[in-house]
């Protein structure tokens, strides 16, 4: 939950700075000395991201790579199992002190070789969030001739609204 609050406040956060740096600010009028901005408007961001080309295209390599990730680790698996299998079928013939050896090399091995399979994936969810904010920090301007056309004085999350008229969203 308390990612979806701070993905709210990014998000708040870079329409605010942008909107201060177009001349907008909570004081200034939208379209003049008597038209203050007044509604509020609703934005699924992950809709908003997914249903852009742009957000299709991240998304369809990510998950290219995800499943060339999930494909290497099967082969590795299947790797690790054989290994084990024959690590399990040697231990007859090897001394303890010896299978002992082997045996602690094998889990060094399968640690190794998790910890890098870990770090790829943590590498791909990293791409993909660096891929929304940067779609984000993009999409600011767009966001700020809807909030202008509008009228509204707030743009919110919908992960952060609990019920809203169909009105309101803008997605």
């Amino acid at each position: 939950m308390a990612g979806l609050a701070f993905a709210g406040l990014l998000a708040w956060g870079l329409l605010l700075g942008a909107a201060q740096a177009q001349g907008l600010s909570q004081g200034e009028p939208v379209d003049g000395p008597d038209a203050a901005p007044e509604g509020i408007l609703i934005l699924n961001q992950d809709r908003f991201f997914s249903d852009s080309q742009y957000g299709q295209r991240v998304q369809a390599e990510l998950e290219a790579a995800g499943l060339a990730l999930a494909t290497e680790n099967r082969e590795i698996e299947a790797r690790l199992t054989e290994e084990e299998l024959q690590l399990t079928e040697d231990r007859q013939s090897l001394e303890r002190d010896e299978f002992m050896v082997r045996a602690a090399e094998f889990d060094q091995q399968v640690e190794t070789i998790r910890a890098t399979q870990d770090a790829k994936t943590r590498a791909l969810n990293a791409a993909a969030e660096a891929a929304q904010r940067r779609f984000f920090n993009l999409a600011v301007p767009i966001l700020l001739e809807v909030v202008a056309e509008r009228r509204a004085a707030v743009l919110l999350d919908s992960r952060t609204v609990l019920l809203a008229a169909a009105t309101v969203a803008i997605t």
